[in-house]
């Protein structure tokens, strides 16, 4: 009987083993095969020095001041149009909300539904005391050993200079879009984008307008940021994560240090423990949804054991997404995050205070909401703690679809002008201007072709933020390309 179970066993795990090397196997390549996109010529170092002067100019937004550097905002205005004489020739150019940038090219094909290419150009500020520690000043616009150094260069004013020049070369050429092309730049992306993009994406919908697509800023062309592919990967944010911030509040009864009350009573031990219960109860990781798509995306690029687990999700689902949430980047794509940020309670050393507050950020994933993550708060914190929403919330967005026509366009043009590079559809967890476009566009992606590496990701808001001047040239035959096949039939 004993030898019959084990034979049992045994033809269990060769089956087992059978089916997991068969859909191994069966799951090629999701690459599309394009031919690599004709030479282009372009002066990158006439585009490097467009974009130095841009960094020159000091547009740190503000949401408590929505005048400040307003000069350097118009100075930034001014050197757009000299530089780029045919864009402002010959396109439409409005100032939405005071200083954002809007820019009309009407398309040849009326009945066509219009894209936006968006890129901001106001800036983060720079951390106080962190100045000495650039190499080259953060608003100095210097290009020195390939690269253009400067606060911007990445975020986003990259973009602007590369969406202008390649609009300014297809001009030149007498190229006409089939569809009208919006380009979209706020000067408060930073602080939300509530003067710049918001007001920008109602003034379209007023006018009837119902856009194919957007693209804006976010996700990169990583070079070995991504475990087990080799190659450059283009992650495409299909979607964008939600936010709100909660705060708790706890009340006690105040009184001398000498005398305190029973443990577990005071202001600040009731929030304390609400915050542990929050911490450590989190929402749970789920792949599923965009992460289930990049990692099914993405394993047949891999080799060995990380093929084999992700192309076999139904058995290894479960060890998959314990491993990814350890690590904090791949941890925030599987689960609505929970980040404790400020706590306060207290003015003397000898008083115990009646009251204690603290304060959480949640970036949501979708699938989950702003109501149910403070439900969720609700439940943790328990009786006695007061749970309120503060400052601005969002819901996280509608996921585009990878199947659509312009997911397509954007596939092909990548793999074109960036031939060997896999593309892959992923989830965009920080925050952009296109989440005011949600509701005029039929899809919107959040890529930015800024090649990035391992050691490149802190200079992003961080120091010595940079771009390379090959990689910006890169970046305007991406948008050169993109507008060109927008006008060629689907193969």
């Amino acid at each position: 009987m004993a030898k019959r179970v084990l034979l049992l066993v045994f033809a269990v795990l060769l089956l087992l083993v059978a089916a997991v090397g068969v859909n191994t196997w069966r799951q090629g390549s999701r690459q599309v095969d394009v031919a690599p996109a004709p030479p282009l010529a372009i002066d990158n170092a006439a585009v490097a020095d467009k974009l130095a002067t841009l960094i020159r100019f000091q547009t740190v937004s503000s949401d408590q001041d929505p005048a400040l550097n307003t000069a350097e905002f118009r100075k930034l205005h001014a050197a757009l149009e000299q530089r780029f004489p045919l864009v402002h020739a010959r396109l439409k150019r409005e100032f939405v909300g005071g200083l954002s940038l809007l820019y009309t090219w009407q398309g040849s094909d009326p009945a066509a539904k219009p894209i936006a290419l968006m890129a901001h150009h106001d800036v983060a500020p720079i951390a106080a005391g962190t100045e000495g520690q650039w190499e080259e000043p953060p608003f100095a616009g210097v290009v020195k050993g390939g690269y253009v150094w400067g606060r911007g260069a990445w975020d986003d004013k990259g973009n602007l200079v590369a969406q202008l020049e390649a609009v300014e070369m297809l001009l030149a050429s007498g190229f006409q879009p089939r569809q009208t092309v919006y380009i979209v730049s706020g000067a408060d992306e930073e602080v939300a984008g509530l003067r710049g993009a918001a007001p920008i994406a109602k003034l379209l919908q007023e006018r009837g307008v119902r856009l194919d697509f957007v693209i804006d800023e976010g996700l990169v062309l990583t070079e070995g940021v991504v475990a087990g592919v080799a190659a450059p990967a283009a992650l495409i944010g299909v979607a964008e994560k939600g936010y709100v911030t909660v705060q708790l509040k706890a009340v006690a009864q105040p009184g001398h240090a000498s005398m305190p009350p029973p443990p577990g009573t005071t202001a600040i031990a009731q929030i304390g423990a609400a915050l542990q219960r929050l911490d450590e109860q989190q929402f749970p990781p789920r792949l599923k949804g965009v992460a289930r798509d990049l990692f099914a995306t993405l394993a047949p690029e891999m080799q060995g054991f990380q093929r084999v687990a992700l192309a076999n999700l139904w058995l290894f689902g479960p060890l998959v997404e314990k491993q990814l949430a350890k690590a904090p980047s791949t941890n925030a794509m599987l689960r609505t995050t929970t980040a404790l940020t400020i706590v306060n309670a207290g003015n003397k050393h000898n008083v115990i205070p009646g009251q204690a507050e603290a304060i959480i950020d949640f970036r949501i994933l979708p699938g989950d909401s702003v109501s149910s993550v403070l439900q969720h708060v609700r439940d943790k914190a328990g009786a006695g703690i007061e749970v309120n929403p503060v400052g601005g919330s969002k819901e996280p967005t509608p996921v585009s679809s990878t199947e659509a026509a312009s997911y397509r366009v954007m596939e092909r043009t990548l793999r074109s002008v960036f031939p060997g590079t896999i593309v892959a559809p992923a989830l965009y967890v920080a925050g952009s201007d296109s989440q005011h476009f949600v509701p005029i566009a039929d899809s919107i992606y959040r890529f930015s072709p800024v090649r990035a590496r391992p050691s490149d990701l802190p200079r992003l808001h961080g120091t010595n933020e940079r771009i390379s001047v090959a990689n910006l040239g890169e970046l305007v035959r991406f948008y050169h390309q993109l507008l060109r096949n927008l006008n060629a039939p689907a193969p």
